[in-house]
């Protein structure tokens, strides 16, 4: 095995399918991307150089655009923080259950597993002005908002519909990656901490918190990018409507790349989304600092 790692050719040799297809996969559609954000590009004709038109226009002349970052933003911070929350309040109550944990897993988890597509089908099913949670709330004599109509507000509630939606769905996968580093905890560091005294609140504060840093770390990583990215309930529960006024970047630029053929524009956006992705994960990999401990 030495003598392989010291062989420049057998290294080579073993990593090179791996570098092709990243390369093919990866590299090379990002670069075709960021060609065709600077070009004037309708898949009909070929691609015309207009240099920085695409990215003027977005954030200068594109109402649409304006909305979709807000949401964007919105559902990354909505996301993010909810789920760090109550993810990690679940992984604590279900680690410290015996009987029926993996009942509650199941629970919890069996939504990340369905489709969002059918998910986002049913529940705009459900939030119909016209039968649905109306229809429940109207057997008690009480009028039910638009939920998936109401168009005012700086966030309208279309919006924080999506969001507790989006909560609901993704929360089982942030709650077992928080378990999954719970459980690796030694159990002899707690009951070390018993023996000293500290409370159940102590001891998640100064040992649970502190170990479980490099999980918060992907966590919050895959749930900003994931937010950021995010597409599919939003397209199946109200496809960018009312007025445009639920439009995020994913579903902006699905849009007016297939909907109205403007690729290069298309292509423009995508570019401020993989910006945006890799500045999110930037800062929160410079803001939490990991430790190391000896376990």
């Amino acid at each position: 095995m030495e003598r392989i790692l010291r062989d420049k050719k057998a290294i080579v040799i073993f990593l090179a399918p791996a570098f092709i297809i990243f390369t093919l996969i990866l590299v090379v559609p990002i670069i075709q991307v960021i060609y065709y954000s600077l070009c004037d590009y309708n898949a009909l004709t070929p691609p015309k150089f207009v240099g920085l038109s695409n990215y003027v226009s977005l954030f200068t002349a594109d109402d649409t655009m304006r909305i979709a970052l807000k949401n964007s933003i919105f559902f990354m911070l909505f996301s993010a923080i909810s789920q760090q929350i109550f993810g990690l309040v679940l992984a604590v109550l279900l680690t410290n259950i015996k009987k029926g944990r993996n009942f509650f897993k199941n629970i919890y988890y069996l939504p990340c597993v369905l489709s969002s597509a059918a998910l986002g089908l049913l529940w705009a099913f459900m939030f119909n002005p016209k039968m649905g949670l109306n229809q429940i709330l109207a057997v008690f004599g009480i009028k039910g908002p638009l939920w998936l109509m109401e168009s005012s507000g700086f966030i309208p509630l279309p919006m924080w519909v999506i969001a507790f939606v989006a909560l609901w769905q993704y929360l089982g996968q942030t709650m077992m990656l928080y378990m999954a580093q719970i459980t690796g905890i030694s159990t002899e560091l707690y009951e070390a901490s018993y023996i000293d005294g500290a409370s159940r609140a102590k001891t998640f504060r100064y040992i649970t918190l502190p170990l479980i840093k490099p999980m918060f770390v992907t966590t919050l990583s895959l749930n900003c990018i994931g937010s950021l990215k995010f597409f599919d309930l939003v397209y199946n529960m109200t496809q960018g409507g009312p007025n445009n006024r639920t439009h995020v970047l994913a579903t902006h630029l699905y849009e007016q790349g297939f909907k109205y053929f403007k690729y290069g524009y298309a292509s423009a956006i995508s570019i401020v989304l993989l910006v945006m992705c890799l500045i999110v994960t930037l800062i929160i990999n410079k803001s939490v600092k990991i430790e190391d401990y000896e376990m």
